[in-house]
């Protein structure tokens, strides 16, 4: 049997998921009378919520006696090391492209460290039958990305096809009839290359992702790039840094559609699972004799954001969640780091917090959210842009933005990005909408999602990815608002939100409770205010005039974690439980805030 491996990479939104989805229906990976969900491969809980894929996972099908091992990637930039890390592994890529969109920014990304290592992509111009949609303008604008990312020629000369792949379609050209994705299957036959399968050499396995199991322990995902694994055979783990562990295999696991099956034999080319190898880490290689050389590390690019981990100190603390401790939340991180490659974290000689650094907000946010879900309470910081030093300059990562804007809104869209250090490179008009590309710090965009969301009234759509280490752009102007703090601990009162609703918006409802140093509230003016919220009626046998006023209270803009970590300022905090998600400043006390100004 030949194996082929491949890894369907594209801008978020592109259609991957839905793809791969048809390609498991099409390529025999389901009986013909299972009901299958939709983006089957988003099984993870915050993936179906989102509606992104998260982390990479992998499939297979057999097509003429060809074992064809899929990985489905991230579109998301925040998640660039699952593509990253799994790349290595790959035959080919499959490069979606929305017919529509053309390329974006993570169509870059993922484009440029596939032509790196090598590999000759294969284009599907996908979502053809979308309104608007332009697949010739779409497949020229590929090639333009090629040569700037410096292609080779036999790089420059791609297979393409057409696709709709929401109905599971492809054609090798627009006007062919095609009812199934067959085109797509004989080209990935026709131009990648069988993975090298040579049983006689000996071992050489590399993991690119981890897992666990309750019963085999830590499981290795990888290809077997030599020779052959058995089960009970025993092998040797060579790290990175020269040193090298022995292990024995217990248990192979092989793809077969969506699932796996154990085997005791598995072969240079497939892409594998493997047990008994409680040390082994992304990176490694395993070897059946010790002399064998092992494979080249694998890389990923350093984060660009970092935020502290922090014990909750709030009044509420350890009343929503279980887990609530330095070592609690050490341990948690530590096990972290063992599968999240994009992910570091200074342990420092602080007690009570973690420096932890990623590739964005929501890599990071996603962390906070699996561990709140966990059982975890914690509070966090502010996302900050990491900064080093190039030849005593100093330098800030840059991010190439691409904003769809209706044109009534991309004047407001533009001042503000220019208040942010924005660099327009492009603006284009197509029916009523505005795409403006721009390369713009990092900096600039923390905070930036939920004003342009209010700014647009939801009808933006705003994609960004990692571009460049740049000179320090200078000074960012901060939010514009202040917070609205309370001023005492105890429940919330309808009639005190009432009264106060003219002086900003609130962030909870009556009878929610509240500690002193908790912000409540925005306020427009820019300036911090500090309110009772538990503030009662005063009651008399005196009729007011006012006395039978109706209270009636503005919705509250309820915070997700997402809009939380985006919102606050240098000196507050996110509290972060199992049931709730609190903003607060850094010092409770007001005194003790007023006294922090001053030093």
């Amino acid at each position: 049997m030949e194996f082929r491996t491949i890894a369907i990479i594209a801008h978020i939104d592109h259609g991957k998921t839905t793809l791969v989805d048809q390609i498991l229906r099409q390529g025999g990976a389901f009986n013909d009378h299972e009901q299958v969900a939709e983006r089957v491969m988003d099984s993870n809980d915050q993936e179906k919520e989102r509606g992104i894929t998260i982390y990479a996972k992998n499939c297979s099908i057999l097509y003429k006696n060809t074992k064809i091992n899929i990985v489905d990637t991230p579109g998301h930039a925040d998640f660039g090391s699952e593509v990253e890390r799994v790349l290595k592994m790959c035959d080919c890529v499959c490069l979606l492209v929305d017919s529509f969109d053309g390329p974006m920014p993570q169509t870059r990304f993922v484009l440029k460290k596939s032509l790196e290592i090598g590999i000759k992509p294969i284009v599907i111009l996908n979502k053809i039958d979308r309104p608007g949609a332009d697949p010739e303008r779409a497949l020229s604008l590929v090639f333009d990305l090629f040569v700037q990312l410096g292609a080779t020629d036999a790089q420059l000369d791609f297979p393409y096809v057409y696709a709709i792949g929401r109905e599971g379609v492809a054609k090798k050209k627009f006007t062919d009839e095609s009812k199934d994705l067959t085109p797509l299957f004989e080209m990935i036959l026709e131009h990648v290359k069988p993975g090298v399968n040579d049983a006689t050499k000996s071992l050489r396995f590399q993991p690119v992702n981890l897992a666990y199991d309750s019963y085999a322990g830590r499981l290795a995902v990888g290809r077997i790039y030599e020779g052959t694994v058995s089960k009970n055979q025993p092998v040797f783990v060579k790290k990175p840094d020269g040193v090298s562990m022995q292990g024995r295999i217990t248990k192979i696991l092989v793809y077969k559609g969506i699932g796996q099956a154990e085997v005791d034999e598995a072969v240079a080319g497939d892409v594998v699972t493997l047990a008994g190898l409680p040390e082994i880490y992304v990176g490694d290689t395993v070897v059946a004799d010790l002399a064998t050389e092992p494979l080249a590390a694998i890389t990923i690019d350093p984060p660009t954001v970092a935020m502290d981990f922090m014990v909750n100190d709030s009044p509420f603390a350890g009343k929503e969640g279980k887990l609530v401790t330095t070592r609690h939340i050490r341990e948690r991180l530590e096990k972290e780091l063992e599968t999240n490659v994009g992910l570091k974290i200074d342990f420092g000689e602080r007690t009570d917090a973690f420096r932890v650094s990623g590739r964005g907000e929501m890599h990071l946010g996603v962390l906070i959210e699996s561990m709140r879900r966990e059982g975890f309470e914690l509070a966090v910081s502010r996302p900050e842009v990491i900064m080093h030093k190039e030849n005593d300059i100093e330098m800030e990562p840059f991010e190439i933005a691409y904003i769809d804007v209706p044109e009534s809104y991309a004047g407001g869209v533009i001042e503000k990005l220019g208040r942010r250090k924005g660099l327009m490179q492009n603006m284009e008009t197509k029916n009523g909408i505005a795409r403006l590309t721009y390369e713009i710090p990092t900096r600039g965009l923390l905070g930036f999602r939920n004003e342009f969301i209010i700014d647009t009234r939801g009808d933006g759509i705003l994609t960004h990815a990692f571009h460049k280490f740049g000179p320090y752009a200078g000074d960012m102007p901060g939010r514009s608002t202040g917070s609205i703090i309370s001023g005492v601990t105890g429940q919330s009162v309808a009639y005190a939100i009432w009264q106060l609703q003219e002086r900003g918006s609130f962030f909870i409802g009556s009878g929610v409770p509240v500690y002193e140093g908790m912000i409540v509230g925005e306020s427009p003016n820019g300036q911090d205010i500090e309110v009772n919220v538990g503030k009662e009626k005063k009651l008399s046998n005196m009729r007011s005039s006012g006395a039978d006023e109706a209270i009636r209270l503005i919705p509250p803009r309820i915070m997700t974690l997402d809009m939380a970590l985006e919102y606050i300022q240098d000196d507050e905090l996110v509290e972060v439980t199992p049931t709730s998600i609190r903003l607060r400043k850094k010092l409770l006390n007001a005194i003790d805030r007023k006294r922090g100004k001053k030093m």
